[in-house]
C-alpha cells in the first residue's frame, strides 16, 4: 500500500525532477517539484512536505541558503541534500545546517530510495518522541493541576473539620457550663436571699433620704444584678422552658428590625434588608428565634456608634435556610474570633459575654450552624443554617 506521503524536489535540473518524481511515484509517495530554492520555499510553505529533496548548486537562491529556511521556518519537513561536490567540508556543513542525509550526483536510484526511507523512518520516529514528550508534559501539567486541587480540597476540608471540632468544643463547654451553673446558681441563690431579706429589714429600719436607707438599697440591686447574671448564665449553657410553634423567619426579622429603628437613625446606622426568596416556616420557640437576631443586631449597632450598614440578607435552597447578618463597624481581630461563641468572653467594657454564647445554644437547639467572617477593620458577618425540615427538641 503507498504511503502517500509528500515529498519536494528542488533541482534546477529538469532531467533530475523529472526522474527523481517518476522514482517517487513508482515507490508510492506523492512527489512535488520546484525549479529554485525560492519556489521550494513557498512550496513547503503551502503543502508542508514530510521531506525535500535539495539541491546543493542553485541560481539565486543556493541549496544551503534554502536548507537553512527550511529548518528554520519548519522543522517537521526534512531535507535530502543533492550535491554534486564529494567534499567533507560540504558534508560536513551542510549536516551542521540541520540535513538529515546527502546524496551525491550523479545518484543510484536504490540508493536514492534507501536513502529517502531511512529518513522518512527517523522522521517518523522522532516526531513520534516528540508527541510523547508533549503528552508527558501535559500529563504533568495534568498532574500538577490535580495536585494543586487536592491541596485546596485538602485545605478546604481541614478548615471545615477545624470549624466542626471548635463548635463541638463549645457545645460541649456549654454543656459542662449548664451542669455547673444549675448547682452553682442554687448555691449562690440561698445566700443571695439571705442577704436580700436582711437588705430589706435593714431598709425598713430608716427613714427614706437617710444615709443608712441609701446604702441598703444599693445592696438590693447589687444583688438583683447578681440574680440577672445568674439568669443570663443559665439562659447561655441551658435551654430554658420553650413552646414549639409556626415560626415566619421574615416576621421576626421584621418585629426585630422595628424595635431597634430608633437607635439606628440615633446612630445614622443605614439598614440594607435582603429577603432574596421566602423560606418556608420553622417549627420553633418564637422568642428563642428573635432572641437570636436581637442579640446580633445589638452587637453591631455597638460597632457602629457613629453610623454605618447593618445587613440582613435572608435565603434558602433546598437544604437550608440562610441568614447572614452583617454591620461595616471595626471587626473583629483575628486573634478573637475564635473565642467570641465562649461564654464570658466579651470585649464591651460592661458586657457578660453572653449573648454569643445564647445565639450559638439556639441554633444548636435547631441543628443549625453559625460561623463568622471578619477582621479588624472590615466590618464583621455572621452566616447562620437553619435546616428546612429542623428536628424538634427531642430529634424527631
Amino acid at each position: 500500500m503507498p504511503n502517500k506521503e509528500r515529498i519536494l524536489v528542488v533541482d534546477d535540473e529538469k532531467i533530475i525532477l523529472e526522474l527523481t518524481s517518476m522514482i517517487l511515484r513508482s515507490r508510492g509517495y506523492e512527489p512535488l517539484i520546484a525549479e529554485s530554492g525560492r519556489d521550494g520555499l513557498q512550496v513547503v510553505g503551502a503543502e508542508r512536505p514530510a521531506l525535500v529533496l535539495l539541491d546543493y548548486m542553485m541560481p539565486g537562491m543556493d541549496g544551503l541558503t534554502a536548507l537553512k529556511q527550511i529548518r528554520l521556518q519548519y522543522p517537521e519537513t526534512y531535507v535530502i541534500m543533492f550535491t554534486g561536490k564529494g567534499s567533507e567540508e560540504i558534508a560536513v556543513e551542510m549536516m551542521k545546517a540541520g540535513a538529515s542525509d546527502y546524496i551525491l550526483k550523479p545518484f543510484n536510484n536504490q540508493d536514492l530510495v534507501d536513502r529517502i526511507e531511512n529518513v522518512l523512518r527517523l522522521r517518523r520516529i522522532e516526531l513520534h518522541n516528540q508527541e510523547l514528550v508533549q503528552e508527558r508534559e501535559r500529563l504533568l501539567q495534568e498532574i500538577e493541576g490535580w495536585n494543586l486541587e487536592l491541596e485546596r480540597r485538602v485545605e478546604e476540608k481541614t478548615l471545615e473539620l477545624e470549624k466542626a471540632h471548635q463548635e463541638i468544643l463549645l457545645v460541649e463547654k456549654l454543656g459542662a457550663l449548664g451542669h455547673l451553673s444549675a448547682g452553682m446558681a442554687h448555691e449562690i441563690r440561698n445566700p443571695l436571699n439571705s442577704i436580700s431579706l436582711f437588705a430589706q429589714i435593714l431598709r425598713s429600719g430608716f427613714q427614706e433620704g437617710e444615709e443608712m436607707a441609701g446604702y441598703a438599697d444599693r445592696i438590693l440591686t447589687e444583688v438583683d444584678r447578681i440574680d440577672g447574671l445568674l439568669v443570663r448564665l443559665l439562659a447561655a449553657s441551658k435551654r430554658p422552658y420553650y413552646e414549639l410553634q409556626t415560626v415566619s423567619l421574615t416576621e421576626v426579622i421584621d418585629r426585630v428590625l422595628a424595635g431597634i429603628g430608633e437607635q439606628c437613625a440615633a446612630q445614622g446606622v443605614t439598614l440594607d434588608r435582603q429577603f432574596v426568596t421566602n423560606p418556608p416556616s420553622l417549627q420553633a420557640d418564637a422568642a428563642e428565634v428573635e432572641q437570636i437576631f436581637t442579640n446580633l443586631f445589638t452587637n453591631s449597632l455597638f460597632e457602629m456608634p457613629r453610623g454605618g450598614v447593618l445587613g440582613v440578607r435572608l435565603y434558602h435552597d433546598q437544604q437550608a435556610i440562610h441568614i447572614v447578618v452583617s454591620d461595616t463597624g471595626g471587626g473583629i481581630p483575628v486573634e478573637n474570633l475564635n473565642k467570641i461563641f465562649d461564654p464570658f468572653f466579651t470585649t464591651k467594657p460592661r458586657g457578660t459575654g453572653f449573648g454569643l454564647s445564647v445565639v450559638l445554644r439556639i441554633v444548636k437547639n435547631y441543628n443549625g450552624r453559625i460561623s463568622v467572617d471578619s477582621s479588624a477593620g472590615t466590618g464583621t458577618r455572621f452566616h447562620i443554617q437553619l435546616p428546612v425540615r429542623p428536628m424538634d427538641a427531642d430529634g424527631e
